[in-house]
């Protein structure tokens, strides 16, 4: 194995990259508009795929879900838990073998989502402790960070690490996340997702989340 010291830290988006939480959001928000007598539908999903979970909560709201925005997000957040109560999340397969690779390297990684913190800090758990060491989530967001596809959130990141930017390799599976990635100076590891990310600089193609190991991405040092 190679001793190269890149990367020095590994930034992950979460939904569809660890963890196949899209089908679970999906039924969270066919439930609460449903509720209110609406219909949540595939259109909504592609149109809000991706993007900040403010855009979701408008749409709840377009689609007859009551109140202000920010009642309308505690009122999701709430079936949000109930869905994950009833359907724990787990890894997508293929991703704990890099997890377990970092770890015994020491490797410190990060989650950045335009979702919602609490459930990252779930999936966090089920990594090797202290595997990822800072979340950069909604909560966030309400804080200031720009997020996806904005560069400012794995930006965040990569300074809460103590870590360059250019030393940092992201795992994304969005073309909006993607496109953060490769704004913020970062080689942008892309796994299959719900939406196809386009080639282009500094964003590297991988078939299937099991492609991810630690000499892929030590190979990848934009420093050659």
């Amino acid at each position: 194995m190679s001793t190269s010291d890149y990367p020095r830290a590994v930034l992950f988006d979460h939904d569809g990259t660890l963890v196949d939480t899209e089908p679970l959001w999906e039924l969270g928000k066919r439930r609460i508009t449903a509720a209110h007598g609406g219909e949540w539908t595939a259109q909504d999903t592609q149109e809000t795929l991706g993007r900040p979970i403010s855009f979701t909560v408008q749409r709840l709201g377009e689609l007859g879900v009551p109140g202000t925005q920010e009642e309308i997000f505690r009122e999701f957040h709430g079936v949000l838990r109930d869905v994950l109560a009833e359907n724990p999340p787990t890894f997508i397969p293929g991703v704990v073998p890099l997890l377990e690779e970092l770890n015994r390297a020491g490797i410190p990684a990060a989650i950045v989502t335009n979702a919602t913190s609490e459930v990252a800090r779930y999936t966090a758990g089920l990594a090797p402790d202290n595997l990822f060491r800072v979340i950069i989530g909604d909560e966030e967001v309400a804080a200031g960070v720009t997020p996806k596809p904005d560069p400012d959130a794995y930006l965040e990141a990569a300074r809460r690490l103590g870590v360059d930017p250019q030393d940092c390799v992201v795992v994304e599976d969005s073309p909006s996340g993607a496109a953060a990635g490769v704004a913020a100076g970062m080689v942008t590891v892309v796994v299959p997702g719900e939406q196809e990310v386009a080639p282009g600089p500094g964003i590297v193609h991988v078939p299937e989340h099991a492609s991810l190991t630690l000499d892929l991405l030590r190979s990848l040092d934009p420093r050659g």
